[in-house]
C-alpha cells in the first residue's frame, strides 16, 4: 500500500474537483474501496452461475450468454439516467440506492428458483445489475477526484484493486457453493415435473449464496445511510441528456468509451466461458467445480497486476503501459488458442493480469479535464461497459458455431483496438 500513500495512508482526504472547491470527506478512502470489492465480487459470481444454468437447461453457449446480456445491459440502460440520478441526490444517497437496488436483485433469485424459470433468473440479474451501476456511477468519480490529478491513473488502479479482492475470493467460494453438486443425475436425462424439481433444488445453492449477499449489502446500506451527511461542499454541473452525450465528440472520451466497451466485453466474454473452456479433453480435463476454482486464478491476476501497476503509472506513460499490456493479452491468447494441455490452460488464465490496468487506465485517459462534468462522464463509460452483454453473445455464437478456442479471435481484436488508444492517448489531454 505505501505505492499510492495519498490514497492508502491518509485517513482525512479532501476531496478537490477541478473549478476548485474542495470538498471534505473524511474517511471517504475506505469506503470506495469497499464499494469497488463489493461490486467487483457479484459481477464475477456470474462465471461461476453460468455454467450451473447451462446444465441445468440445457443452453447452448449463446444461450448461456444471456446470463452476462441481461446484466451488462443494465449499464446501457441505468447508466446515463443513474448519474443524472446520483447527482440530484448526492453521492453517499446514490450509494445506499445502489446497495438497495442490489439487494432486491438478490431476493429475486428466491421466485426465479422456485418457478424453476430461466427468463426469471435473467430478469433478477438484471436488477441485480441495476443496483452495481448506481453503485459503479458514485465509485469512479469520487476516487478519480480523491487527490492531485497528477496521480489519477495511480489511485484508480489502486482502487480497482479492491475490485479484483472482490473478484478473485467470490468466484472460489462460489464454485464450492454453487459448483459442488452432489446431484448423479443432469437435467438432460429429465422432463415435466421431474426437471422442475430437479432445477428448483439445484438452484437452491444459488439462491443460498444471494441471500447471504442481500443480508451483508443491508447491513452495508444502513451504515453508509449514517453518513450520509459526509460530504461537505458537493456540487455537480446539471446538464441535459444531449448535453452529456456531447462529451463522445471529443475524439479522446469517444475512443476511450469506445474502448471501455471492447475492454469489458473481451474480459466478461473470457471469464464467462473459461470453465468450460478448462473442462475440455484437449485443456485441462478437469471437473466443473475445480475449474471453476481456477476462474480466481483469473481474476486474482488482476489483482496483483494492478497494485503493481498503480506503482508502475507513477514512471511509466499510461497510455504506453496500456498498449503494452494490451499487446501482452493479444500473445496469451494467441498461445492458448492454438495449444494443449496446461499451456492453453494457464496462458488464457494469464490474460488476466493483462487486464489488470485496463479498466482504471481507459477511464482516466478517457476522462481527463472533465472537472465536474465527472458525474456526465462516469455515466456515459458505465453505458459503454455495456460491451460485458454484446461481446460475450457474440463469442457464445461463435463458440457454437466454431469452438471456443476459434472464438477467442474475438477478445484479441478488442485488445488490438485498445493497443491503439493506448498510442493515441500517451500524451496528457
Amino acid at each position: 500500500m505505501a505505492l499510492v500513500p495519498d490514497v492508502a495512508s491518509s485517513t482525512d482526504p479532501v476531496l478537490v474537483e477541478e473549478h476548485g472547491t474542495p470538498i471534505d470527506a473524511p474517511g471517504l478512502n475506505y469506503f470506495v474501496f469497499g464499494l469497488f470489492f463489493i461490486f467487483g465480487g457479484i459481477t464475477s459470481l456470474n462465471d461461476v452461475i453460468i455454467p450451473k444454468l447451462k446444465e441445468l437447461f440445457t443452453l447452448s453457449f449463446f444461450e448461456a450468454s444471456l446470463v452476462q446480456f441481461c446484466f451488462f445491459i443494465a449499464y446501457a440502460v441505468v447508466g446515463i439516467p443513474g448519474a443524472r440520478f446520483v447527482k440530484k441526490i448526492g453521492y453517499m444517497r446514490g450509494a445506499v440506492a445502489g446497495l438497495l437496488t442490489m439487494l432486491v436483485g438478490c431476493l429475486l433469485f428466491i421466485p426465479a428458483s422456485q418457478s424453476a424459470v430461466f427468463g426469471v433468473f435473467l430478469f433478477a440479474y438484471f436488477i441485480l445489475a441495476t443496483g452495481v451501476v448506481l453503485v459503479q456511477i458514485v465509485a469512479n468519480p469520487l476516487i478519480s477526484l480523491l487527490g492531485p490529478v497528477k496521480t489519477t491513473h495511480s489511485r484508480l488502479t489502486f482502487a480497482q484493486a479492491f475490485n479484483s479482492l472482490g473478484t478473485t475470493i467470490f468466484p472460489y467460494f462460489g464454485s464450492i457453493l454453487i459448483l459442488g453438486s452432489l446431484a448423479s443425475i443432469t437435467a438432460a436425462e429429465l422432463s415435466g415435473a421431474e426437471l422442475d424439481a430437479y432445477r428448483t433444488a439445484e438452484t437452491q445453492a444459488i439462491v443460498n449464496g444471494y441471500l447471504g449477499l442481500a443480508t451483508a449489502l443491508a447491513v452495508v446500506a444502513g451504515v453508509v445511510w449514517m453518513f450520509r451527511n459526509r460530504l461537505k461542499g458537493e456540487r455537480h454541473e446539471e446538464t441535459s441528456f444531449s448535453e452529456g452525450l456531447t462529451l463522445l465528440k471529443h475524439p479522446r472520451f469517444g475512443y476511450g468509451a469506445a474502448c471501455i466497451f471492447l475492454y469489458v466485453g473481451a474480459e466478461v466474454a473470457i471469464g464467462s466461458f473459461i470453465v468450460n473452456y478448462l473442462m475440455q479433453a484437449e485443456v485441462l480435463n478437469i471437473p466443473e467445480q475445480e475449474a471453476g476454482k481456477l476462474i480466481s486464478l483469473y481474476w486474482g491476476g488482476a489483482l496483483v497486476g494492478r497494485f503493481i501497476g498503480s506503482g508502475l503509472l507513477r514512471v511509466v506513460s499510461p497510455g504506453l503501459l496500456l498498449a503494452t499490456v494490451a499487446t501482452g493479452a493479444i500473445t496469451l491468447i494467441a498461445i492458448s488458442a492454438n495449444s494443449t494441455g496446461e499451456v492453453a490452460g494457464y496462458s488464457l488464465l494469464a490474460v488476466g493480469l493483462m487486464n489488470s490496468i485496463m479498466f482504471p487506465t481507459i477511464f482516466s485517459l478517457a476522462c481527463e479535464k472533465l472537472g465536474p462534468r465527472a458525474a456526465d462522464g462516469s455515466g456515459i463509460i458505465n453505458v459503454a461497459i455495456a460491451g460485458g452483454a454484446v461481446i460475450p453473445t457474440i463469442y457464445g455464437a461463435l463458440a457454437d458455431a466454431t469452438s471456443l478456442a476459434t472464438a477467442l479471435a474475438l477478445p484479441a481484436l478488442c485488445y488490438a483496438i485498445i493497443a491503439g488508444f493506448g498510442i493515441f492517448a500517451r500524451r496528457p489531454a
